[in-house]
């Protein structure tokens, strides 16, 4: 029987080419669309999921209630780890974490920028990465000690053998010996390094961690077996109250594999988190596959009128409907079969697009989960396609069929109409929805964000340039091409650093405004073409302006100051005299309210070199840029 029907699904292939070539091409469509979709969305719900301790692993975060709203700010004290561990019976581990930002490292005459991380010894207990070489006990031990991942090792000294012992010089100055290798930082892990450090050294050349009032690093914990997590952070709540005098700074934790995808405070501003994006595009997959197999059921049940005769003659010669609808679910199988291998043709030539786009690393292999991907979509589409013309075939009358007349009832129409528009009714969506994203993206990269990013280039200060930071800046501002350079702590955009301790003439004690920082050096604020509304930038004209502070709109506004200029404010018990207030421009996401924020000159603590290219001479300007930053 299964003979026979091969032979009648290859015989009306050949009859029917065209409807054969329609079904096939969008049947291995839409399952390649579906397929893309499903390894994404396989490949976020694995995030953090594979640390041995991922259920006892968590977060310690600060929740302090501002003007009435909730803040949530995954750093804290430098010294948070190892002072609630011994203080809290429910914790088994404990590590600080603070990340490095982009570090030169140096062995002979390699040099490799890379990003990695301070952390404490407990770290590789807390976490499930592998260390390949050396001892995780000991290998964080020493402060003058590092631990470089396979990759980094490879482009640094060649290959792993006999890495152990080795001299790597961080930023070209100090020395640090290689004590472990740790194998290469999984593609689903949030957290994302080549090299870990001692935390030891951190707070070595960071001593202002010490203070429990700066929040400098990020902490996580894994709890004891059966540790009630809510009576835990009930008896944690107030910890910092019992170090500061800061009663507001309220503590608990969170499950570290939630916060890639339920942080509903990233930024320290409501979010919904990534899991919204997950089930988004689950729900657009599903929509995918049916429009696909709506399509394959409409082409089959057009097509029947082609194959009365055939059902007709069956069903006379004592066919049963059971072996009819076998027959046709089996032909829904194999067109499944031949679309569903041609989907893996495709997704396997466009993976490397759809990685880039999605900044993923996914592959398609023989795992579980793609099989079970695979398996999964290709039973559901089979059958979904397939039942209804399998079903409508088989319950045809046998002297109708015979007649070649296909008498349809109105219900059978009204389902047919009803499949074709409820198909245009989902493209349509679909298609506007990709209309409104691209409208969405055309709004972003044309918006006025207050400061103007064309033609600007940046890059970490690093290696040498460290050592006179400000030789270099005048040096750039002299290459052919280069406008003008300065520097920024980090970047002018994203939640950086914040305060609460900034007081003004006329605040009340209950006020807990939160300020964004953006510590700069000299003609920084004019690079970005941020206007001034009120005084005037900071200028090597003026001596020395190390005491005077620039404020946004926003800023002044959240204070009640009418006349801002010369008013003093204090902060970290240093006074500060107003000489600027900037117009308001965008630093976080366009979906957020901008928020009070000031500028200090503090070119000490800046670590980016921001550089003006003049407008129509960007490749020379590029070219020069390159050989002097090697050079230099």
């Amino acid at each position: 029987m299964l003979q026979h029907n091969l032979k009648l699904f290859f015989r009306n292939i050949k009859r029917n080419k065209s409807t054969f070539f329609i079904n096939i091409t969008g049947l291995s469509t839409g399952i390649a669309c579906v397929m893309l979709i499903a390894l994404w969305v396989f490949d976020e719900l694995s995030v953090d999921k594979f640390h041995e301790n991922e259920s006892r692993l968590y977060q310690v975060i600060e929740t302090p209630e501002i003007d009435g709203r909730m803040v949530q700010n995954p750093n804290t004290a430098g010294l948070m780890a190892e002072t609630m561990k011994d203080e809290f019976p429910e914790i088994e581990h404990s590590t600080s974490v603070r990340e490095s930002g982009e570090i030169l490292l140096s062995c002979e005459e390699n040099n490799i920028k890379t990003r990695g991380l301070y952390t404490s010894p407990e770290f590789f207990d807390v976490f499930s990465f592998q260390i390949v070489q050396g001892d995780k006990r000991y290998i964080l031990a020493d402060k003058n000690s590092v631990v470089i991942s396979e990759d980094l090792a490879a482009r640094l000294l060649g290959s792993m053998e006999n890495a152990i012992g080795k001299t790597v010089k961080l930023n070209g100055e100090t020395p640090f010996t290689i004590s472990g290798i740790l194998e290469n930082v999984p593609n689903n892990s949030s957290l994302r390094f080549d090299f870990v450090l001692p935390f030891e050294y951190f707070r070595e050349i960071n001593p202002n961690i010490l203070n429990w009032d700066f929040n400098t690093t990020q902490v996580y914990l894994v709890l004891n077996e059966g540790t009630n997590v809510a009576e835990f952070n009930s008896k944690i709540k107030g910890f910092i109250g019992t170090k500061t005098k800061s009663n507001g700074r309220l503590l608990t934790t969170r499950l570290f594999s939630d916060n890639y995808l339920y942080d509903k405070f990233r930024d320290r501003v409501e979010k919904s988190g990534r899991i919204t994006y997950v089930r988004l595009f689950s729900l657009i997959a599903f929509l995918i596959l049916i429009i696909a197999c709506i399509n394959f059921i409409n082409l089959s049940t057009a097509n029947a009128s082609k194959r009365l005769k055939e059902i007709g003659i069956k069903k006379a010669m004592g066919s049963k409907r059971k072996e009819l609808v076998t027959q046709y679910l089996v032909e829904s199988l194999l067109m499944t079969s031949i679309s569903a291998i041609l989907a893996l043709l495709i997704v396997a030539l466009l993976l490397p697009q759809f990685n880039e786009l999605a900044a993923k690393k996914m592959t398609l292999g023989f795992e579980p989960v793609h099989l079970l991907i695979f398996a999964v979509i290709f039973l559901i589409t089979g059958f979904l396609a397939g039942s209804y013309p399998a079903f409508y075939l088989s319950g045809l009358k046998t002297i109708s069929t015979l007649h070649g007349k296909l008498n349809t009832s109105f219900g059978e129409i009204f389902a047919r109409r009803g499949l074709v528009i409820f198909q245009f009714a989902l493209s349509t969506v679909l298609i506007f929805s990709v209309l409104i994203v691209y409208k969405q993206m055309e709004y972003t990269q044309n918006k006025n964000l207050g400061y103007n990013k064309d033609n600007l280039v940046y890059f970490e200060i690093n290696g040498k340039i460290r050592q006179n930071p400000d030789a270099f800046i005048s040096a750039l501002e002299q290459l052919d091409g280069v406008k003008s350079a300065s520097s920024i702590s980090t970047n002018i955009v994203g939640g950086q650093n914040t305060t609460t301790r900034l007081t003004w003439p006329g605040k009340t004690p209950d006020e807990q405004e939160v300020f964004q920082i953006r510590p700069v050096n000299f003609n920084m604020i004019e690079i970005f073409d941020i206007g001034i509304l009120k005084g005037r930038s900071f200028s090597r004209d003026y001596g020395a302006e190390e005491s005077k502070i620039i404020f946004n709109q926003t800023a002044i506004k959240a204070m009640g100051l009418q006349n801002p200029i010369g008013t003093k404010v204090s902060w970290e018990n240093t006074d500060f005299e107003i000489v600027g207030v900037t117009e308001d421009f965008h630093f976080a996401s366009l979906h957020e309210e901008i928020k009070p924020l000031f500028f200090i000159l503090r070119p000490e603590w800046t670590h980016t070199v921001m550089v003006k290219i003049q407008a129509g001479r960007e490749k020379i300007a590029l070219a020069n840029l390159q050989n002097f930053y090697e050079k230099y």
